[in-house]
């Protein structure tokens, strides 16, 4: 049984379809007893955490800490894979840039923390067609469409 906790200071309520989209990607690859965060902050908190964890002093959508980057962190039989932050106002934002939903956009934000989690990357080509196949596999099985 996987154990995803999500931060509510958000409204969480508006977006409790996420926990059946993080559980589909989990089952896909082939994940059980593993537990995770989600936190939904705020463009100042998500830019503070870029600067400080990778020099960069911008406002981004995602980032992700896994906890496994030095091999699997296992605790009474669970995996612990780290926490994914997600900036709520930049994800509006790519929503409307992208021209699709919320909910399409938060789906693929939280996939695409997770798949880090998991130790996916697009540091290279070939390394992102793999990563960015997946994520759309995922949503796609779930009907989240652009």
């Amino acid at each position: 049984m996987n154990k995803i906790t999500i931060d509510n200071e958000y409204g969480y309520k508006k977006y409790r379809y996420l926990k059946k989209v993080l559980n589909a990607a989990l089952k896909h690859e082939k994940i059980d007893n593993a537990v995770f965060s989600i936190i939904f902050v705020d463009n100042e908190t998500i830019k503070d955490i870029n600067r400080d964890y990778r020099n960069i002093d911008k406002v981004t959508d995602v980032i992700s800490f896994a906890f496994e980057d030095n091999g699997k962190l296992v605790y009474n039989n669970v995996r612990l894979l780290g926490e994914i932050y997600i900036c709520i106002p930049r994800m509006i934002e790519q929503a409307k840039e992208y021209g699709h939903s919320e909910k399409r956009e938060l789906s693929f934000l939280a996939v695409h923390g997770l798949l880090h989690l998991l130790g996916y990357d697009h540091m290279k080509k070939e390394d992102e067609k793999v990563m960015f196949a997946l994520q759309e596999l995922i949503l796609d099985d779930q009907n989240i469409k652009r």
